[in-house]
Formats: structure tokens, sequence, C-alpha cells
């Protein structure tokens, strides 16, 4: 099966509205928890500062350590993905949504519904992980 474009897509302009419309909704969650993450960042670089430089022998060092580094890493993975809902948004302005950037075929409704930030049909995103 050859990619079409999403004008000719399988998904109607009321699936791709629908689509867009939780992309929304994604993209203001997601911001909203970039702040928080953000916030929680400060919070701990404010303990760390009022607490001993020395964290192998404070009982607190370790825990700040480590809550930064998760957070650090949860507030990447974050932006990471709302990076996702942005191309998304812009792929479905553009017209090229639901079509994988691999292969050129169409990507299934389903895996669209299930992630609408796909940018691979399945059999080429399972080919990637391999």
């Amino acid at each position: 099966m050859t990619g079409t474009t999403a004008l000719n897509s399988p998904l109607s302009s009321g699936h791709r509205a629908e689509l867009r419309e939780r992309l929304l909704d994604d993209r203001a969650s997601t911001r909203a928890l970039i702040e928080q993450l953000a916030g929680d960042l400060d919070t701990f670089q404010g303990s760390r500062r009022d607490s001993p430089a020395d964290d192998e022998h404070d009982p607190e060092g370790p825990t700040l350590a480590f809550e930064h580094s998760q957070s650090s890493a949860i507030l990447g993975q974050t932006r990471v993905h709302l990076a996702q809902i942005d191309d998304a948004i812009v792929r479905i302005d553009g017209g090229s949504f639901g079509v994988c950037v691999t292969c050129g075929n169409d990507i299934p409704a389903a895996r669209l519904d299930a992630r609408p930030y796909s940018t691979q049909c399945v059999a080429c995103a399972s080919r990637v992980r391999r």
C-alpha cells in the first residue's frame, strides 16, 4: 500500500480535528508538568545550597541527589514529548499527518488514536526497536 497525503488519508477530517484537539490538550498538560518539574528542580537546588556540601556523610544528601537526578531525567523526557506533540500539530496543519516518515505508507488510525504523535507505522517503528 502506498502512502497518501493527509488530505487523501483514510483519516476523516473530523478524526484529524479530534486528534489535533487531543494533542493540544496533551500539550497544555505537558507544559504544566514541565513548569512543575522545573520548579521542583529549583527547590532541590535550593535545598542543596542550604545543606552541607558533603553528600556522603549528610543523611539528606543522597536523597536530594537522587531526587534531583530523577527530576532532571523526567524533565528531559517531558521536553522531548512536548516536541513530539508540537511536531504532530505541525504535520496536521501541514497535511502530512498520518503518513509514515520512513516508508511513506499510511499510519493506521488505531496507532494514531493510541499515539497521535507517531511518525512511523507499526512495521517501521518495530524495525527501529530491534
